[in-house]
């Protein structure tokens, strides 16, 4: 993630929390489960989970580029002893200009 910049009202951030332990899963949690399952191949049940949504976010600083937005997700999830994080980006990748950033050694994920 990086600098998203909310300042000129272009986009926005929402979140949903889904905690499962005792009550019956929706879709999004059981397909958050068979991606961990398929990915890991190990079995899982979440007990909970945390979608985050950043719509339409406009890199920092915004004053210089708001069309070019970028929608992105995390989701926490949790089965209370192990934990993991999968991170969801609209098709097509990063759509910021990287050469106007602060720092243009922009990576797409994690290490």
């Amino acid at each position: 993630w990086d600098n998203a910049d909310f300042s000129r009202g272009v986009g926005t951030t929402f979140y949903q929390e889904f905690p499962t332990l005792n009550t019956a899963k929706p879709p999004f949690v059981r397909d958050v489960e068979a991606k961990v399952r398929r990915y890991l191949r190990s079995s899982y049940s979440a007990a909970w989970t945390l979608k985050i949504t950043w719509e339409k976010a406009p890199a920092y600083a915004a004053r210089t580029d708001t069309r070019r937005t970028i929608t992105y997700q995390a989701v926490l999830t949790t089965d209370g002893f192990r934990s993991y994080v999968l991170m969801l980006y609209q098709e097509g990748g990063m759509r910021w200009d990287y050469t106007k950033l602060a720092d243009t050694n922009v990576l797409i994920g994690y290490t």
